[in-house]
């Protein structure tokens, strides 16, 4: 992918209204960067396994995470990760774009304006900036979330604390966003084991009660006025699906004078020998969407982000906080069980002197032992396909436009947008164009043609996602751009960078989206309507289709 990217693409891309590089050079730039960013989370990750080998880290987090349910570890045997060459780029890659992601996301949410240097520059995908950001926050050990989502939490805690008085009887801390290097771990390291859906502390506050009269009155106004998610399993989208996990969500009640959506009220962890001796609890985790269950996919990989607010008695948290132990060698590495065999092994080996010979999984018979040896090397090179899906040949819709109106459907993964749409400054472009909900898609490529004197704008391919939609690509229109833009072409997604762009499951429709201001050279800004009118030429997507198979 990487001298393909290189060699064939020199498809200029808009970072503002004036610069853009050749897609080439800006893939290698972003690679770079990204690689850096690697180092340095994986760096602090091993010190904090006390395990120096980061490439053994690599091959081991990635067969764990495919192959979790066919090779085990245990009863001496274990993986002799150092027989393979490959360290997983791929997982590497897929896992870290989707950390940036959903970290970038919330905390760009303040720029929905430009600056004087570049008026246009926010209205810019935001995907662009991810690496750039990441690596600038995590030097700067940033936690302080963006100032919309701090007001999302004062919102929450001005209905729970209504009537009491804030000093006196009641003290916030934070809120405060999930480090880099906490999310890191948590996906790249842990994925196999948990198998995570739902980040349901992205960012998070902690609201302290002086006494437990008020606590209780806080515990019943929650109980009162969302009775379906207290005391109960929260059923998360790996249990009832993603289409019915969209679904729930859409139709949940919200926090007056607020988009907050709760989903899980429960009692802290640390409560439970409370509880089994008959006591109330004095410590609870509420958790929330804010307007929308916001979704992010790289790869295999899916993950939906959400945010908590924890309630509890002052005296209670503070002494609970003086017996807290953070992420510790042991709890990580029971998540990663061979990486904890290969370590456990080598350890002993070092100890004794002794040479162990390794045995690549709990099978021991030569044959099957060979087939996980080509198992293991074929998922470290990423020589693999999925196989429940039968190819079924190519889908193309032409578009000629339609009358520009704004959105209807929140985007899961351009919030932005969201707040855009209600400014009049995003309007569908073309479609919506309907989908077979029971096949899957892929997109092989997709552009439109506009014409070269408009600028200031985005535009993007929209996926249909339960209620909601999806971004699928996008790319930002500058001065002098060529008249026909490519969002996607084959083997290559020029916002994510990925060779596969998948729509999601069950989708029955595209569409295409723009946004921003837009300008029309030597004239000015014009309407979605003129605009419309006058400069858009149609647009051409081509999909694949697949068909699920029954075994």
């Amino acid at each position: 992918l990487l001298l393909e990217v290189v060699n064939e693409h020199n498809d200029k891309i808009y970072t503002t209204s004036w610069d853009a590089k050749e897609f080439g050079k800006l893939f290698l730039e972003q690679l770079q960067s990204r690689n850096l960013l690697f180092g340095e989370l994986l760096t602090e990750f091993s010190k904090l396994i006390d395990f120096s080998d980061k490439k053994i880290i690599q091959r081991a987090a990635a067969v764990q995470a495919l192959c979790c349910t066919h090779l085990e570890a245990g009863d001496g045997n274990h993986i002799d990760f150092q027989n393979f060459s490959s360290t997983a780029l791929w997982y590497q890659q897929e896992i870290l774009s989707l950390v940036m992601r959903v970290y970038c996301e919330d905390q760009l949410m303040d720029d929905l304006v430009g600056s004087n240097d570049s008026y246009y520059v926010e209205y810019v995908p935001s995907a662009i900036q991810d690496a750039t950001k990441c690596k600038k926050d995590i030097e700067e050990k940033k936690i302080t979330p963006s100032a919309q989502r701090a007001q999302s939490f004062e919102k929450l805690i001005a209905f729970l604390v209504d009537g009491l008085q804030e000093g006196g009887d009641y003290d916030v801390q934070g809120p405060v966003l999930k480090p880099l290097q906490s999310l890191f771990n948590k996906m790249f390291i842990r994925r196999g084991q948990t198998a995570v859906s739902v980040i349901g502390d992205m960012t998070r506050a902690t609201l302290l009660v002086k006494n437990e009269k008020d606590l209780r009155v806080i515990v019943k106004r929650i109980e009162e006025a969302f009775p379906s998610i207290h005391g109960k399993e929260f059923q998360g989208p790996s249990e009832v699906g993603v289409d019915t996990f969209l679904h729930q969500v859409f139709k949940m009640k919200k926090v007056p004078e607020s988009d907050i959506i709760p989903y899980r009220f429960k009692a802290n962890s640390s409560q439970k020998k409370k509880m089994d001796k008959g006591e109330p609890p004095l410590y609870y985790n509420f958790n929330f969407f804010d307007g929308i269950p916001e979704y992010h996919r790289v790869g295999t990989t899916e993950m939906f982000v959400a945010f908590e607010l924890q309630i509890g008695l002052e005296a209670e948290v503070n002494g609970l906080r003086g017996d807290h132990v953070s992420y510790e060698e042991g709890r990580i590495l029971n998540a990663q069980p061979l990486l904890k065999a290969y370590k456990d092994v080598h350890e002993k080996s070092s100890e004794s002197h002794v040479s162990t010979t390794a045995v690549p999984s709990s099978l021991t018979e030569k044959s099957e032992s060979q087939d996980d040896m080509k198992l293991i090397a074929a998922v470290l090179e990423g020589n693999f396909s999925n196989c429940r899906y039968r190819a079924l040949g190519q889908m193309e819709i032409d578009g000629e436009g339609t009358a520009p109106i704004s959105p209807k459907r929140l985007c899961l993964n351009n919030k932005r947008l969201n707040i855009w749409a209600g400014q009049n400054k995003a309007v569908i472009l073309d479609g919506p164009f309907e989908l077979d909900p029971s096949r899957r898609y892929s997109v092989d490529s997709m552009g439109l043609n506009m014409a070269t004197r408009i600028c200031g704008i985005s535009v993007g391919l929209f996926a249909y996602f339960g209620p909601y939609v999806v971004q699928i690509s996008a790319l930002f229109l500058g001065r002098n751009h060529a008249e026909e833009v490519s969002l996607i072409k084959p083997g290559v997604n020029f916002l994510t960078m990925e060779s596969i762009s998948m729509l999601p499951p069950q989708c029955d429709g595209v569409v295409l989206v723009a946004w921003g201001e837009p300008w029309r050279a030597g004239e000015g800004s014009v309407t979605w309507e003129e605009l419309k009118e006058s400069d858009y030429h149609g647009m051409k997507l081509v999909l694949n289709q697949y068909e699920e198979l029954t075994e």
